[in-house]
């Protein structure tokens, strides 16, 4: 028997074939009271694994129900069960994957990316009639949800450590998600990837690293991309340049910026010399949020000031032009209407977007004609998703191990583990790995048994998984 063409969803629009959770969207059409739900069981799932797509509230006296694939197409049919003879009738978009059941649901083995999207349950009652047509979005969670390794999308960054450092000792420029296709890197001693700023480079091919014209001496480089500073004095303040060469010359620049604790100013011969500075507020800045740039030891002889989206002065990067005589404030070209300039030479951005992150230079005028330039940089953060945590058994027997693993497909994450809604307490039993992805208990006691959750945070935002009952039994 055929089912006529599916009904869509009232108030269907394309952003809801966003949502990144199985079961976060269910529409029905029914002609009785009893609504008919899917769940997703799991409800997040990995490439590899298998699921259950739970049919609730069936309708009684039913004559056939069938499983679509897709919202609209509803000639993308997976399977048929004809109730009156217990038979069901394969559809074209059957994988021998897919199993259906009396009560209406559908197992999935083996989900791969291109089982994610609409699912749709259509039940037939003896008449003949439409009862009910129930959809629903599942997703499938990719290999870029990786326990201690950065989705390839992800771009180098650079941290401090330790953040700041006093003079006469060592810091570490520290880099992550370094392309694996790398051909060479190169690092420079300001904001500009020159060759007359170069301290080092390193190519991977020959594993070679050499000395650039900037280099002082007191620098290492490692095949990993980091530098060290040892013996650090006032004039390393400041910022750092990485630039990153693959294999098909694709480039990317990350900078990083370097504080150098000083009790007197060693960076100038001149007493009376203060260096404009400009100090982020906040530092870290989520998507849609507001950011400060405060300027410090604006000159008292200040004539002029002129902020730029970027590290040359250049009219197309001008954001803003502010002239002390009059009083008078000129935007340029790379003003986007969420800026305003304050006369102590701040800048303030509102609606904060991924494309705002980056360098920004500001740039004054004495009454001498002495230009000065400062430079800070924008971090902007992505809320993170909700991660997922996964273990091969939810029930185990006293002094076997147990490996609990959590997945998130953000970058720059920190995880923490929690135990009955409680931080967890490591006890020697328990080890984490390096990156605090995974959790391994060996051996494990009755105490274990328990209800486990991971919370992945950034700089701006954090989430907890669903959580995971762990059932320990006596051997």
């Amino acid at each position: 028997m055929e089912v006529s063409s599916l009904i869509p969803c009232k108030g269907y629009t394309p952003w809801q074939g966003l949502l990144l959770t199985a079961s976060l969207f269910t529409c029905w059409h029914l002609s009785t009271t009893a609504q008919v739900t899917i769940e997703s069981v799991p409800p997040q799932v990995v490439e590899g694994e298998n699921v259950l797509l739970r049919a609730n509230n069936l309708p009684e006296n039913l004559l056939a129900f069938s499983w679509y694939k897709e919202v609209r197409n509803v000639n993308l049919r997976i399977a048929l069960f004809a109730l009156n003879k217990n038979q069901i009738v394969m559809g074209p978009q059957h994988s021998d994957r897919e199993t259906v059941y009396s009560n209406g649901s559908l197992w999935l083995k083996n989900v791969t990316k291109k089982d994610t999207g609409f699912y749709t349950l259509q039940t037939v009652n003896r008449a003949g009639k439409i009862v009910s047509t129930t959809t629903m979005y599942f997703h499938v969670y990719t290999s870029l949800y990786t326990c201690g390794h950065p989705p390839p999308s992800a771009q180098p960054t650079i941290e401090s450590v330790p953040p700041s450092v006093a003079e006469g000792g060592s810091v570490l420029l520290l880099v992550n998600n370094l392309p694996e296709n790398l051909q060479a890197l190169y690092w420079y001693k300001g904001v500009i990837a020159h060759k007359k700023f170069e301290v080092a480079r390193h190519l991977r091919q020959i594993d070679s690293s050499l000395q650039g014209p900037a280099h002082s001496g007191r620098e290492a480089l490692f095949s990993n991309g980091s530098l060290l500073l040892y013996n650090v004095i006032c004039k390393d303040t400041g910022f750092y340049t990485l630039r990153t060469l693959t294999t098909d010359l694709k480039a990317e620049v990350a900078h990083v910026q370097l504080q150098v604790n000083t009790s007197v100013s060693t960076c100038s011969n001149s007493p009376t010399f203060t260096q404009v500075t400009i100090e982020s507020v906040p530092q870290y800045v989520a998507e849609g949020k507001s950011v400060l740039f405060l300027v410090h030891n604006l000159p008292e002889d200040l004539q002029e000031f002129y902020w730029y989206k970027s590290v040359y002065r250049t009219d197309i990067f001008k954001i803003a032009e502010y002239n002390k005589a009059i009083d008078s404030t000129i935007w340029g070209l790379a003003h986007s209407q969420r800026e305003m300039v304050y006369t102590n030479g701040s800048l303030l951005i509102e609606g904060i977007t991924e494309k705002d992150a980056g360098l920004y230079m500001l740039e004054t005028l004495n009454k001498d004609y002495k230009i000065e330039k400062a430079f800070v940089q924008l971090h902007v953060k992505k809320p993170v998703s909700q991660p997922l945590l996964r273990v091969i058994d939810t029930t185990v027997t006293v002094q076997s191990s147990v490996i609990f693993s959590c997945f998130s497909a953000d970058p720059g994450i920190s995880i923490r583990w929690i135990f009955n809604n409680q931080n967890l307490q490591l006890t020697e039993r328990m080890t984490l790995s390096p990156k605090n992805c995974q959790l391994t208990i060996d051996p494990v006691r009755r105490e274990d048994a328990g209800e486990y959750k991971c919370e992945v945070s950034n700089q701006v935002s954090s989430m907890t998984s669903l959580p995971v009952s762990l059932l320990v039994k006596n051997e």
